[in-house]
């Protein structure tokens, strides 16, 4: 397993051939102006719950990398309007399993989420 911390709630991690990427909030973060956004690679990309600063780069890592989505539904109801297609929703307490190992969609239990 490999980890990659990308600065506040972004990180990657390889696993079993895949790589995970979890809430990609980087153009917008001043500690990760160094970061390429075209030189992250992602096969899944994990969204824990809507605040910017978890999603900010959601679509364009999306359509660049074609990783698949999981999140909520509304998440990914939102990311098909906006050209993201073929994303996996879950409701909270659901767990599903890939390849690599199961998700399992939890609270993000803090402000309006």
């Amino acid at each position: 397993m490999r980890f990659t911390y990308y600065g506040h709630s972004c990180f990657a991690v390889e696993v079993a051939g895949k790589r995970l990427l979890f809430d990609p909030f980087i153009s917008p973060n001043p500690k990760a102006a160094h970061i390429n956004l075209a030189d992250i690679k992602a096969d899944y990309i994990l969204i824990s719950h809507g605040h910017e600063d978890h999603i900010a780069d959601i679509d364009t890592l999306a359509k660049s990398t074609g990783a698949k989505v999981i999140s909520n539904f509304e998440i990914i109801y939102w990311l098909g309007n906006h050209g993201v297609e073929g994303g996996h929703y879950m409701n909270h307490g659901g767990s599903i399993k890939y390849d690599w190992g199961t998700v399992k969609y939890t609270y993000a239990f803090h402000s309006s989420t």
